[in-house]
């Protein structure tokens, strides 16, 4: 994802894949709407909800803000899938206790980086184009739109207990987990795991607070 990319999806909704290597397919025509889409909606609607709210945007209440931000994207997204995803192979090397801590690390990197950056959100339109289905997932298509700029916006979504969750996110062809599992994999490589779990738990520290920007 590159760099202006990552950061038009913040603004909008970093407060809210390709799978480990694997292509999900989505057969047939795609319909204008379904459950994935208003899954997905509802959740921007209560982010820029939280955005728009004049009373959370007073001195003193920007802790409050940026804690309803991290629920409700926490509250779509499924941060385990998206871990496992991002890691790949070296997941299955991981004992439960490892794999938890590497869970509560990426969503702490993940909702902190972007929960800051949606608040930058200037009016930005979204349009919900179509969605796709194949089994358990689902990819629902949408555009942000501001001014002159129009910035595709896919939602890739796994069936969770009977309610649509997020695993991937793709801002103009390039894939959120992919882009990460390409860096993991690479400082994997060049250092080791243990390596990969310091260099993240230092970035998760110094993610600045919404207090001190």
């Amino acid at each position: 994802m590159a760099c202006a990319g990552m950061n038009r999806m913040g603004q909008v909704l970093g407060a809210l894949t390709i799978m480990a290597g694997v292509a999900v397919v989505f057969p047939g025509q795609p319909v204008a709407g379904g459950p994935a889409t208003e899954a997905v909606k509802s959740s921007i609607n209560e982010v820029i909800q939280i955005l728009e709210d004049k009373e959370l945007k007073k001195p003193g209440r920007a802790e409050e803000r940026r804690r309803k931000l991290e629920q409700v994207i926490g509250n779509r997204f499924s941060y385990e899938e998206m871990a496992k995803r991002a890691l790949g192979a070296p997941w299955k090397e991981l004992n439960e206790a490892e794999r938890k801590e590497f869970v509560e690390l990426f969503q702490r990197l993940l909702s902190k980086s972007y929960a800051g950056k949606i608040e930058g959100y200037s009016g930005e339109q979204i349009q919900y184009l179509n969605e796709r289905h194949a089994d358990e997932y689902a990819e629902v298509r949408t555009k942000i739109v501001s001014g002159k700029t129009e910035i595709p916006l896919d939602y890739r979504l796994l069936q969770i207990a009977g309610d649509w969750r997020v695993y991937d996110v793709v801002v103009d062809g390039v894939s959120l987990v992919n882009n990460y599992r390409g860096q993991f994999t690479k400082i994997i490589r060049e250092s080791s795991y243990k390596g990969l779990v310091e260099q993240l738990r230092k970035k998760s520290e110094s993610v600045t607070s919404p207090a001190s920007q």
